[in-house]
């Protein structure tokens, strides 16, 4: 089994924390120069690493569409050639939807808060009761 196969299966990242931390502040249209400083392989792990993180999801597809199929086959099996598949879809007319873009939003009562009855001190009762 090579190296590039273990760190899939471990989910470890292929590129050090400052490549990764540069890939993620790059924007959509510098990210494809940016990642071609990476052998293909290390691309096609990237790419699969980005996949199985829903953050990172967009940047997977754009790593992915630097890739060609065999390497990103060949690091995640039908997993890479999904996505494969996915990179070179043309993308939807619709919008981009946030990751808020599916939620429901925050609604504030307009009722006055309930108030709750004052708990009697039922404590000192029992504690005299048996005292006496």
């Amino acid at each position: 089994m090579s190296s590039s196969r273990i760190a899939f299966e471990n989910d470890a990242c292929p590129v050090g924390e400052d490549m990764l931390g540069s890939l993620y502040r790059a924007s959509e249209h510098g990210l494809p120069e940016l990642v071609e400083s990476v052998s293909s392989d290390v691309r096609a792990m990237l790419a699969l690493f980005c996949y199985r993180r829903a953050h990172l999801h967009s940047m997977s597809l754009a790593i992915a569409a630097t890739c060609n199929e065999r390497d990103l086959v060949e690091q995640g099996g039908i997993v890479g050639k999904t996505l494969f598949a996915m990179s070179r879809e043309a993308p939807s007319d619709a919008p981009a939807i946030s990751g808020y873009g599916n939620r429901r939003g925050i609604t504030l009562s307009t009722r006055p808060l309930s108030t709750f009855a004052a708990l009697e001190d039922d404590l000192d009762d029992e504690a005299e009761a048996i005292t006496a």
